[in-house]
């Protein structure tokens, strides 16, 4: 999976590409985390994103909850329909916030 992180109008944008799953979770994990220390709003675009794993899953909850921790936001941008069953299948649609 690649990653590019950018900063617009105050909000940080991850692009990312590929597969997120148990190989690449981890190390999107060491990325996002800690980027809501100085970021109010997280735009993550899954433009040209083709699976997500648990795995996945796990790290964008983990984003989502630091988020709320942190009196921030992290918004799911242009997900894939296949991406969208999964996360309609784990009942996580109704947790992310996705535009």
């Amino acid at each position: 999976m690649d990653v590019n992180k950018t900063h617009y109008e105050g909000e940080t944008i991850y692009s990312l590409s590929g597969k997120l799953d148990t190989v690449t979770a981890p190390e999107f994990q060491k990325e996002l985390i800690p980027e809501f220390d100085a970021a109010k709003s997280i735009i993550v675009d899954f433009t040209s994103i083709t699976f997500v794993s648990s795995a996945g899953l796990r790290v964008l909850l983990m984003g989502e909850k630091t988020a709320k921790v942190k009196g921030a936001s992290m918004t799911l941008r242009k997900v894939p329909d296949d991406v969208m069953e999964i996360f309609k299948k784990s009942g996580l649609a109704r947790i992310f916030t996705i535009k």
